[in-house]
Parts: structure tokens; C-alpha cells; sequence
């Protein structure tokens, strides 16, 4: 997060910094030229600064880089008043104040993918303030080359006529709206979709609904996906074959709001979620994106939706443990389907030679209770599995570059496999080969053990049978267990890795936990055939888009002691 805030200042400097230079030099100094190249680089910059933030506010730069241009256009005509150069003049100076309200107007209005529809007013708004960028950029060059106003004149007009039309069709949908509704609305209630997939997060979250698109297919029912963020628009879409919408305002969700719609399925605890949730027609459904003892997992937020699925009782437990009443009709239990191809060792497979351990820390969160990231001390972990010959998956979360103290233990990290690589041979694989080219069930499989943070990867890899470490990050110390229940099946490293040689070998060689974690599977990932898992899902899924149908109330979570133990239970 520190990442992005400095990357977004740096860019807010450098473009104001460049603006206010070129228009110095043009107005107050004779070198043109270097005025003209100075205002090509705000311009740059500015476009640089809107992949960054792209809801910048760049007004004033605009104004003072066209001012500059202009200057230096008439200095290098140098014919006295020119009507064509008074004209651009005020052509420019009416797009510049114009496309900011044009491009926060269409931002307003809902957008579509995978639907039979063209909704080209808000992708054209979207664009016009890159338009502008590469008129004022076409202005340039011809004040460079000293040629006629009316060529700067006429690109003008050409962009101020796009921009006319947008403004024209805004002005139509919000005035004069189509009495049967918008041609999103009308698609979709042609599409008939039973469920809508909901979906309100920080960039670089796609990953919770990609992790659920192919289950969600399989229901065998259409449904649509329905955004609040517009950056997620394209990779979604990507990813199925489903209605992707984009709904900015509470108006926009009326309308995506079609009667046939029957469920909606959440991915995480949004803010946004209750702009959807009062929709009190529909049944809400929370699925969660993986399954772990971090306390988001047992989020008070959890009791508004009217199921929380859930992958097996020890979820119930959590919220029981950390003091969330909620009642135990709403949950059902669904295991976690993402972990069907998996493939399950049921032989443990002490003293391998040349394992292949898999480490995933995790980010470091958004508040300082809930930092689980190990990124501070894994180097010596690493440098311990590469001592005993280890091959090494190094992946890590997909937030981790948004700090940069991370990203640099990270780059750390992946300077030591690479060496060893170049040293032994060996195949370890670090960064978008570990995270974009294999899936996180490929990179399980390929392993032998794992080595992860708390987070919702442990549960996944528990289905594989396999040994698993798991470090302690915080202050717990002997208590950690009872805060993270799930590293009483694993062996824990303690954060000052006082203890890595001693969990390593249990990890890698002796496994005295092995039959422990065939009890705690069953609790933390239900138990169902494994030729089937994912049907528990599916058929739960598919009985929420019946009206008539209630859930068998899963049985209450049992008592648990003060350190998180059930007082009665068969594994």
C-alpha cells in the first residue's frame, strides 16, 4: 500500500513539475524548442501519471502544457494574430475543460462484457482524456514544424466533435431515459441469468472470483457477474463466458437487478456488499476466497448473508471460538471444490534426497494485527532448504508488491534461487513462472512439503496429505496453536527461526504429525468422496436457485475450550 502511495506522489510531481517548467521556459525565455520538448514530456507524464491514478485530476497541468504549446506555436509562425490560432486556442481551452466532466459522466454508466450489447458512450468518455493527450501532443509537433494553424485547427474540431457526441448521448440517458429501460438491462433480462456472482474489491483481487468462475459454470444455470470497480472489467470477461457488468452507482445495480435472478454469491466481506445485500428478494450467499484461521475468517460481518457456505466444521468453530454468534442454519457445508485435483498422498514420504518444497508467504495486510507475512525472515529459511538439497516454488501473494519493503525482501529472495539455480541445477521457480504460469494446485502437486504464513493456502494443501510448516509471526509464542488451530497439525517455525533445523527435519524427514493431519482434513475440508468432492458445492449452490428449499441445519459447532479445542468430537 506504501508502494502505491509513493509511485501515485512521484507521478503527481513529476507531471505539475514538467507543466509549470515547460510553460516557464516558453513564456518567459526564447527557447522555444526546448519549451515545446519539455511540454512533450509532461505530456508523457500525465499519461503515465493516468495508468497510475486514473482518476487524476489533471486540469491545471493541461491548461498551463496547451498555454505553452500555444505560445510557443504562435513564436514560431511569428505572423502576427492568426484566426486559426485564436480558434485552436479556444478549441483547446474548451476540450481541457470539458473532458474531465465528460469522463466522470460516462464513468457513471453501467458497461458490459460477454453481452450481445454496445455500450460505446462510456468506453469513448473513458478514452477522451488520452484523446486529448495525443491532440495537444499532434499541436506540438506541428508548432514544432511551424505548420499552419488550420492543421492544429482541424485535429481540434475532429476531437471536439467525439466529444460532442458523447455529451449529447450522456445527456439523452440522463434526461431522457428509454422508457423499457437501458440496453444492458433489456440484454440481461433476455439473458435470464438465476445468480449473480458480486464483486467489490482493491485492484489486484481478481484472483477471488477466478478461483470460483469454473465451479459457478458447472452449476449449469446462467448467471452474471456483477462489478463495482471498472479495472476488473477486462480480465473477468476474459475469464468466462458470462455477462461481466459493471455497475457504478446504485442506480446502475437496479438495473442489473432482473427479475429472474434468485442468489447472489459474495467472495469477500466488501464494504461494498451492502449497496447488493439489501436486495431482500434474493437469498445471499457468502463463499469467503480460501479457508484459513486469520481472523478475516471469522468476520462479524458473516452474519448478514442468509448462507454462509463453508468448507467444514472447523469454520463453524472459528466464528464459535472468536466470539461471533451466528446461527447455525446458515451454515452449510461445502467443502472447498478448488481443491479436487489435488492429488492426495496417503503414504507419508519421510527422508526424501531431493525434495521439493513449496513457499507461499503471505502480504502483510492492512492492519498490524493481522501481519502474517514471513517475508522478514525467510532467507534463512531458504538458506536452509537449499543446505539440505531443496528445490524450491516460491510464491508469493499477489499484494505483495504493493509494499515496498516486501517487494524488496522478495527480489532478495529470488537473487538466491537464482543462484543456486546457476549453481546446482536445480529447477526452482520464483515469481510469474510460480504465480502466473502454474496454478496453485500445479504448484502443490509438483511439491513435497510446504512452507507458508497463516493463510488460506495451509487449508489447501492439507487436502494433499502432505507435511506442512507454518511460521509464527506474531507474539503468541506456546500459545500460537490455540490462536491458529490448524498448526497443530504442522510444525510451527518460530519467528526468531530459533527452531528451523529441528522443523525442517520433522518436516522433511522424520513426519511424526502425519496421522494427525488425516483427522484435522476432515474437519477443516468436510468429508466427501474425493471422485466427487466438488459436488457438495455444486448440488448446495443449485438448491439455493430453488424457492422452496431450506438447508438441513448443520449440527452447532461443539464447545470448545479456552485454547480452541472441541470438548467433544470424532474426527
Amino acid at each position: 500500500m506504501r508502494g502505491d502511495l509513493v509511485r501515485k506522489l512521484l507521478a503527481r510531481v513529476l507531471t505539475t513539475g514538467l507543466a509549470v517548467l515547460a510553460f516557464l521556459v516558453v513564456a518567459l525565455t526564447g527557447a522555444t524548442g526546448w519549451g515545446l520538448a519539455i511540454a512533450v514530456a509532461a505530456l508523457a507524464a500525465t499519461a503515465v501519471e493516468r495508468r497510475i491514478r486514473p482518476t487524476a485530476d489533471g486540469v491545471a497541468e493541461s491548461v498551463l502544457v496547451a498555454a505553452a504549446i500555444l505560445v510557443g506555436y504562435a513564436r514560431r509562425l511569428d505572423d502576427g494574430f492568426d484566426p486559426a490560432l485564436a480558434a485552436t486556442a479556444l478549441v483547446l481551452l474548451g476540450l481541457v475543460l470539458l473532458v474531465g466532466p465528460l469522463r466522470a459522466a460516462g464513468a457513471l454508466e453501467i458497461r458490459a462484457a460477454n453481452l450481445p450489447v454496445r455500450t460505446w458512450t462510456p468506453l469513448v468518455a473513458d478514452r477522451l482524456g488520452d484523446a486529448l493527450l495525443v491532440l495537444l501532443g499532434l499541436v506540438t509537433v506541428a508548432a514544432g514544424l511551424a505548420l499552419p494553424a488550420w492543421v492544429a485547427l482541424v485535429a481540434g474540431l475532429l476531437v471536439g466533435a467525439g466529444c460532442a457526441a458523447v455529451g449529447l448521448d450522456l445527456a439523452r440517458r440522463r434526461f431522457r431515459p428509454p422508457a423499457g429501460g437501458g440496453p444492458v438491462g433489456r440484454a440481461l433480462r433476455r439473458h435470464r441469468p438465476e445468480f449473480v456472482l458480486y464483486f467489490s474489491a482493491p485492484p489486484g483481487s481478481e484472483y477471488q472470483v477466478t478461483m470460483w468462475l469454473p465451479y459457478l459454470e458447472r452449476i449449469g444455470r446462467p448467471f452474471l457477474v456483477l462489478l463495482r470497480e471498472p479495472e476488473f472489467l477486462p480480465t473477468i470477461a476474459a475469464a468466462t463466458s458470462a455477462p461481466v457488468i459493471f455497475c457504478p452507482t446504485l442506480k446502475a445495480l437496479d438495473e442489473a437487478l432482473v427479475p429472474s435472478l434468485r442468489a447472489a454469491f459474495y467472495v469477500n466481506h466488501g464494504a461494498k456488499n451492502s449497496h447488493f445485500i439489501r436486495f431482500t428478494q434474493l437469498t445471499h450467499v457468502q463463499l469467503h476466497h480460501g479457508d484459513s484461521d486469520k481472523a478475516p475468517s471469522a468476520n462479524p460481518v458473516s452474519a448478514i448473508f442468509d448462507r454462509i457456505f463453508v468448507a467444514g466444521p472447523a469454520a463453524i468453530d472459528r466464528y464459535a471460538r472468536a466470539g461471533v454468534e451466528i446461527p447455525a442454519e446458515k451454515f452449510v457445508l461445502v467443502g472447498r471444490p478448488q481443491v479436487e485435483a489435488i492429488e492426495v498422498r496417503r503414504q507419508p514420504t519421510p527422508g526424501l534426497a531431493n525434495p521439493t518444497v513449496l513457499y507461499t508467504p503471505t502480504w502483510t495486510g492492512h492492519h498490524a494485527d493481522a501481519n502474517y507475512c514471513s517475508l522478514p525472515v525467510a532467507e534463512t529459511v531458504l538458506r536452509r532448504l537449499l543446505d539440505r538439497g531443496a528445490t524450491v516454488i516460491l510464491r508469493a501473494h499477489p499484494y505483495t508488491a504493493q509494499n515496498p519493503v516486501s517487494a524488496r525482501q522478495l527480489a532478495r529472495l529470488t537473487e538466491l534461487l537464482a543462484a543456486d539455480r546457476a549453481k546446482t541445477g536445480r529447477a526452482h521457480l520464483w515469481g510469474a513462472a510460480a504465480s502466473r504460469e502454474l496454478t496453485l494446485t500445479e504448484c502443490v502437486n509438483r511439491s513435497d512439503a510446504l512452507v507458508s504464513d497463516v493463510s488460506g493456502v495451509i487449508s489447501d494443501y492439507l487436502y494433499s496429505g502432505k507435511p506442512y510448516a507454518v511460521t509464527d509471526m506474531g507474539v503468541d509464542g506456546e500459545h500460537f496453536a490455540e490462536r491458529f488451530p490448524l498448526a497443530r497439525s504442522g510444525y510451527v517455525l518460530r519467528r526468531d527461526m530459533s527452531n528451523v533445523d529441528e522443523v525442517l527435519t520433522e518436516l522433511l524427514e522424520t513426519d511424526p504429525k502425519a496421522a494427525q493431519r488425516w483427522a484435522t482434513r476432515s474437519r477443516y475440508l468436510g468429508d466427501f468422496p474425493a471422485e466427487s468432492y466438488a459436488e457438495a458445492f455444486l448440488d448446495a449452490a443449485r438448491r439455493q436457485l430453488e424457492p422452496d428449499w431450506n438447508p438441513p441445519a448443520p449440527r452447532a459447532a461443539d464447545a470448545v475450550t479456552e485454547d480452541g479445542s472441541p470438548l467433544s468430537r470424532t474426527p
